[in-house]
Order: C-alpha cells, then sequence, then structure tokens
C-alpha cells in the first residue's frame, strides 16, 4: 500500500506556489524530517489550515461515489469498492491515506475532497510523489512575494 498525505494549504500560498510545487513539497518534506525545528513548524502551521473532521466526513460521506461502500470510525473512514480501497486518517492539520494506486483515490475520494476545497496539496510518503488536487485558479500576482525555508 503507498501511503499519502493531504495539506490544506491557505488560498495565498496555494496560489504562489502552485507553480512552483517543487518548493512547497521540498519544505514539507524537511518538516516532516525535522518537526522539533522551530523555524519549520512556525511556517507550517502559517501557511496550512486545521482538518474540521466533522464537516469532512459529512461532506465526504455525502459526495462519495453512489456505486462505493463506506465506513465510518471516529476520525477514519474506509472507502471501498470492488477491489479499490481507501483508508484515510483525518489529523488536526493533514488527512493521511492509503490505497494501493493514487488512481482508485483519484476514482473514490478525489471527487470529494475537490467539492469541498480545491487548495489541497497531496504527497506520497513513500514516494516522490506530490501535487494539487485541483489546478489553482491564478490571479493577478501579488505584490508581496512568499518564501518558504528548505535545505533539500
Amino acid at each position: 500500500m503507498n501511503h499519502y498525505s493531504i495539506y490544506w494549504i491557505k488560498e495565498e500560498f496555494a496560489h504562489h506556489f502552485f507553480h512552483n510545487s517543487e518548493v512547497l513539497y521540498r519544505f514539507i518534506k524537511e518538516y516532516q524530517m525535522n518537526k522539533n525545528r522551530e523555524d519549520l513548524k512556525r511556517q507550517y502551521e502559517y501557511i496550512t489550515l486545521e482538518f474540521p473532521k466533522l464537516s469532512l466526513i459529512s461532506h465526504i460521506t455525502n459526495n462519495h461515489p453512489n456505486n462505493s461502500n463506506m465506513k465510518v470510525e471516529d476520525d477514519r473512514l474506509k472507502i471501498y469498492k470492488d477491489i479499490q480501497y481507501i483508508s484515510l486518517h483525518i489529523q488536526k492539520k493533514k488527512i493521511n491515506f492509503r490505497s494501493e494506486m493514487i488512481h482508485d483515490a483519484e476514482e473514490l475520494l478525489f471527487p470529494a475532497l475537490r467539492l469541498f476545497q480545491p487548495y489541497l496539496f497531496i504527497v506520497g510518503n513513500n514516494l516522490n510523489n506530490y501535487g494539487w488536487i485541483s489546478p489553482v485558479i491564478q490571479r493577478k500576482k501579488d505584490k508581496t512575494e512568499h518564501v518558504l525555508y528548505s535545505y533539500l
């Protein structure tokens, strides 16, 4: 099974880093490896939003594909259809999920998440995969530049 994490990025940073997603990916990986570094922790807290567990669970429950099944256990969800299976764990600042293939998530999970929030960034925890769940609509360039710190 492959492991992925989903982060809700604040809109202003999603717009800024949409075409620089490698920088955001490197920052998140650096933070994951060095959670005790105060500078990375503050930046991570600043650019990400918390997931409202109850409303997200309700949203996914109401918007998962009709031909799939779902089981809810506290902050964990299991979505399955035939041989496709996804297991989700909703935490404060990220959603962890496991699936055999990312295509399973594309069919069973991502459509509901796209309706919930477009600024979701996905990182493969055991793979070097990353990307946005939806295209970020670009607006006029911000007057301020934001920089994330990363060694990578």
